[in-house]
Order: structure tokens, then C-alpha cells, then sequence
């Protein structure tokens, strides 16, 4: 049995908020970085994780941490890379951002310049939050798309696994527009022709 991991969570909308709880359903210690980490929508998101679940200040949210989930809204990540930089050294970075209305919807750029010592990750944002909370449709299980770095892509398949989905990476990082096609598919699909927020894909090798 793999041993828990301790990962932090940035960001407390729908989308860190379900993954938190589901990596803390699977066994895995839980730190919620924030701003405030007082603030009581942090403190109501602690108290419904276990009982090793902590919050802590942005500044140091990610020291010693095996993976750290960045679900904030896509247009603060240059600040946010800013801010933490080389405390992220080493560390697995799953960026689940989209800056909407921008020309791109990542930011690695961002990540390249204020933290070259991650390893950084496009991953959870190509679907909607709902499929991270119930990810199970009639006993099939969707693909989860991701591109990023040959090391650290254990964990994130791990993560990815923990939360019930499959693992498909589309190669290294400059896959990132590639991938984001598929946000921009999911967008159109959902809200462009009503289908449902559980929408999801899946991969079939003949």
C-alpha cells in the first residue's frame, strides 16, 4: 500500500475544495494555503477534512509538501508563482487554472520564470468539478488529459487515480495548448450546447 502523501491546496471553489476532500477520503494529509488562513470559508473546509488537515499562510503552505494543487481563478497565478518561487523547488505543481478570455489559459510562462525549479503540471482543468465528485458513469471511469514532466508524473497519475479517474498524459509541458483544447471543447460542449457539467472524455485504442 502506497504510504499517504501530504499535499497542499490552493485555492477553496469547487474544484480544490472537491479534490481536497477527496485525496483526504484516500488517507492523504490535507494543507489548505490561503491568505487568511482564519477566513471561515478556509476553516469550514478544514473541519470537513480529517483530522490532520491544517491551513497555513500562502508563504509557507507548500514546504515539505509532496504535490501542491493550484485551483485559484487563472489571472492571479503570475502573482501567486511570484510569491511562492523557490519554496516550490522539487515539488510537484498541478495547475489547475484557466484564465478565461485570455489569449491562452495557462500561465507556464509565469511558472518558468518565478519557480524554474518546479515541476509543473496541466492537470484538473479540463473538466468540471463534478466529475472529481462523482466520477463514476455506469462503471466507466473518464479520462483525466494532463501534460507535464517525465519526473514527479507518478504522483500526479497517483492523484489522479485517488480521485477515480484515468490518467492520460499528451507528453511534456508544451503540450499545455494542446491540452487546453480540450477545456475549450468541454466549454463548448456544456455551455455552448447544454450538455451536462458531467460530461466527460474517454480515450478508446483500437
Amino acid at each position: 500500500m502506497n504510504p499517504a502523501l501530504e499535499l497542499t491546496v490552493i485555492g477553496t471553489g469547487n474544484i480544490g475544495a472537491t479534490l481536497a476532500r477527496r485525496w483526504a477520503a484516500c488517507g492523504h494529509r490535507i494543507t489548505i494555503g490561503a491568505r487568511d488562513p482564519g477566513a471561515e470559508h478556509v476553516r469550514a473546509l478544514v473541519d470537513q477534512l480529517d483530522a490532520a488537515a491544517t491551513a497555513r499562510p500562502l508563504a509557507d503552505a507548500a514546504t515539505g509538501a509532496a504535490a501542491v494543487l493550484v485551483a485559484t481563478p487563472g489571472e492571479v497565478v503570475p502573482e501567486l508563482a511570484a510569491a511562492l518561487g523557490p519554496a516550490l523547488d522539487g515539488t510537484v505543481v498541478l495547475d489547475a487554472t484557466n484564465h478565461m478570455g485570455a489569449e491562452r489559459l495557462h500561465h507556464l510562462d509565469a511558472w518558468a520564470a518565478s519557480a524554474p525549479g518546479a515541476l509543473v503540471f496541466r492537470a484538473f482543468n479540463t473538466l468540471g468539478w463534478e466529475n472529481f465528485a462523482e466520477p463514476d458513469h455506469d462503471g466507466v471511469a473518464p479520462d483525466l488529459l494532463y501534460c507535464g514532466p517525465e519526473p514527479g508524473r507518478d504522483v500526479v497519475e497517483r492523484l489522479i487515480r485517488d480521485v477515480g479517474l484515468r490518467p492520460a498524459r499528451l507528453g511534456e509541458a508544451d503540450q499545455a495548448d494542446v491540452l487546453d483544447g480540450a477545456t475549450r471543447l468541454w466549454f463548448a460542449l456544456v455551455f455552448g450546447q447544454g450538455r451536462s457539467r458531467r460530461t466527460a472524455f474517454r480515450l478508446l485504442d483500437g
